[in-house]
């Protein structure tokens, strides 16, 4: 018979941690480092120790949760995302990873097992990367992609820095901690996106994360007064970032499977009768197909210089932010659908267009993903919902796999990631 993690007790958590930062409008806004996301951390502390876990943090705030199997020897099981949020975000975004981990402990616990490796849950730090840029930045840093001092100088808008901000939370940890190398790794999110319910289908399968490319943009005119300077006479930098936000839009509406958006936008001085001398926007584009992807890239860069010409104004291009694509472990994918079959849920293969910690961790450890589906396809936004159904079908699907591979003596498959 499979096992089952406790559906209400499950909901029960999500709930109470959807109030660090709740909104009004039962959404979450949850930033890095802030003061709502040391009291979610605090609050996971409290949870985990109640399960039996030892707790560690290292030194860029990455929270590692631990529950020690029968054969300290072997390489552990990791599963977790991360607790912070986006601005007026939701309330599954990453917490749903970490809360069914904690949900398995305490199913583990209540049901006396204990499996024969190390079952890890990590909280990772800044993954959202809404108020330090770029995100997954513990992860990034856990794998050796990020430099910690470089990571720590990062400023927010307020000129804040991400060390002096973990150090005021509390999190700044003494020592890193390295678990590798490790038998698999495991991340259980929302699909923030519209397919899987479309299609009705319980469970979704990354084949793999698509890559990632961020930009900022700096965009610079002549402010004026917008009374006496005739139509004919401007260097307006929003008209400049107009022409070019379109051309970005239809770029990657021509492509293949590639997706290109502006984020952030802000002009300068920002005022209603001042023509804009400045304005910094951001750009994210990514793809499955990474020669496609640049290719995209390249056309935007072309443009961005072509349209300031024509605009009369002068632009800056920075490329902030460039992440590979990254396949998942072919064996672990397998194990995701027979765990869902044996369960009697439908299941999907699919590719994540959502950036996540594991594009990181995948690099060195065995690694998959579980989706389940997203009310409406919505996400970082208030509105985000994930039925507590699938939910809870979600943590089982993660259960199986934990306990399957946490009990697992064998060597996993080698897979030739060559081929795909």
């Amino acid at each position: 018979m499979n096992m089952r993690t406790n559906r209400d007790r499950l909901q029960k958590l999500l709930t109470e941690i959807a109030a660090f930062g709740g909104t009004d409008r039962g959404g979450v806004s949850r930033l890095a480092l802030t003061d709502e996301d040391r009291d979610a951390r605090d609050q996971l502390k409290r949870w985990f120790a109640e399960a039996g876990a030892e707790i560690k943090v290292d030194t860029i705030g990455n929270m590692f949760f631990i529950l020690r199997g029968k054969q300290l020897h072997l390489p552990p099981v990791m599963t977790g995302s991360h607790c912070d949020s986006q601005p007026e975000g939701g309330r599954f975004d990453g917490i749903l990873g970490i809360i069914a981990g904690l949900e398995i402990m305490y199913t583990l616990r209540d049901a006396g097992i204990q499996l024969e490796r190390d079952l890890i849950v990590v909280n990772w730090t800044n993954e959202e990367g809404s108020r330090f840029t770029p995100g997954t930045t513990g992860s990034g840093y856990f794998a050796g992609k990020l430099d910690r001092d470089k990571m720590y100088a990062l400023t927010d808008r307020n000129g804040l820095t991400l060390g002096d901000e973990l150090e005021r939370i509390g999190y700044k940890g003494q020592e890193d901690f390295d678990p590798r190398p490790m038998y698999a790794n495991f991340e259980y999110h929302i699909e923030q996106g519209p397919v899987l319910e479309q299609r009705g289908i319980r469970i979704g399968v990354p084949k793999g994360i698509v890559c990632l490319r961020w930009y900022d943009i700096e965009v610079q005119g002549v402010p004026n007064h917008v009374g006496p300077t005739p139509m004919n006479a401007r260097q307006d930098a929003l008209y400049a970032f107009a022409l070019m936000g379109k051309r970005i839009y239809e770029l990657g509406l021509a492509a293949d499977n590639v997706v290109a958006s502006v984020g952030e936008v802000h002009p300068t001085p920002n005022s209603r009768n001042v023509i804009a001398g400045h304005v910094h926007f951001t750009i994210d584009i990514r793809g499955w197909n990474e020669q496609e992807t640049d290719r995209v890239c390249q056309e935007v860069e072309r443009s961005l210089i072509e349209l300031a010409k024509e605009a009369g104004c002068e632009v800056a291009i920075n490329k902030v932010w460039e992440v590979d694509r990254a396949p998942f472990d072919e064996s672990l994918i397998a194990l995701v659908h027979s765990t869902a079959r044996d369960l009697g849920l439908t299941s999907l293969d699919m590719v994540s267009g959502a950036s996540h910690d594991t594009i990181y961790i995948n690099k060195d450890t065995p690694s998959a993903m579980i989706f389940v589906p997203s009310i409406g396809g919505r996400s970082h936004a208030e509105v985000e919902c994930t039925s507590w159904e699938d939910c809870a079908a979600g943590a089982d699907v993660l259960l199986g796999a934990v306990i399957k591979t946490g009990n697992s003596l064998n060597e996993l498959p080698a897979i030739d990631r060559s081929l795909y």
